[in-house]
């Protein structure tokens, strides 16, 4: 089974992903995806566990849990072709937007927190 893992500490590396995940059982890969122009992580990973019983477990108990200081997200990956298609970049975007906008919700007040 595929795991996708989401806000992950950008210290860790694949040897930090597999260890954790090695606790339920065994790990065939374990790859932390990085940014190709800047070299560095870009917080999200993969692992790839055979037996889908430990793979189900590990989701389970480390879904929302605490990894070396941050809360990370564990789901089954979803295959490319079930994702939603994105619209990003190409295609028209139709005629003026107008001027003077001062950008996207400059009207909101800063979250303080």
């Amino acid at each position: 089974m595929n795991i996708y893992i989401s806000n992950l500490s950008y210290s860790l590396n694949d040897n930090d992903l597999k260890t954790l995940f090695e606790e339920y059982g065994e790990v065939t890969s374990a790859k932390i995806i990085m940014d190709h122009m800047t070299g560095r992580s870009r917080g999200f990973g993969f692992v790839e566990m055979p037996d889908k019983d430990a793979a189900t477990k590990a989701i389970r108990e480390l879904h929302e849990a605490e990894y070396d200081g941050k809360v990370i997200t564990v789901n089954e990956a979803k295959p490319r072709e079930d994702r939603p298609k994105s619209n990003f970049g190409g295609g028209d975007r139709g005629g003026s937007r107008g001027g003077n906008g001062g950008g996207f919700n400059s009207d909101r007040k800063p979250k303080r927190w």
